[in-house]
């Protein structure tokens, strides 16, 4: 159970640190290397940085845990959360193929869960 946890806690921790830095960034202009530089130290982007860092040592130990051949498959239901971050969030408009795939990638997790 403590696996499962730390397997959603950091595909959530990924798709947050993606999320801010999508809203860190939405409104500027990443026209040269100086623009880039001072998106870098948004707080936005910094923070979804020190989500990354979090998911990172939660994924070294579950690495050490469990198979990366279990591990990896499962970290795909990042791609799904995504979609509906974008949904929600972004208000973001998903096509129905790509609900098609979020279809195909729940079905393989739940094929690699078993």
């Amino acid at each position: 159970m403590l696996y499962v946890v730390l397997i959603l806690a950091n595909v959530c921790l990924l798709v947050g640190g993606q999320t801010l830095w999508k809203y860190g960034l939405q409104h500027r202009d990443l026209t040269d290397i100086r623009s880039i530089i001072v998106a870098m130290f948004s707080p936005w982007v910094i923070a979804g940085i020190v989500l990354y860092v979090v998911a990172t040592v939660i994924w070294i130990f579950l690495l050490n845990k469990l198979s990366l051949s279990l591990l990896y498959p499962l970290q795909s239901l990042a791609y799904v959360l995504a979609i509906l971050v974008s949904m929600f969030v972004f208000h973001e408009h998903i096509p129905a193929l790509r609900w098609v795939g979020v279809g195909v990638i729940l079905a393989g997790v739940a094929l690699i869960a078993v």
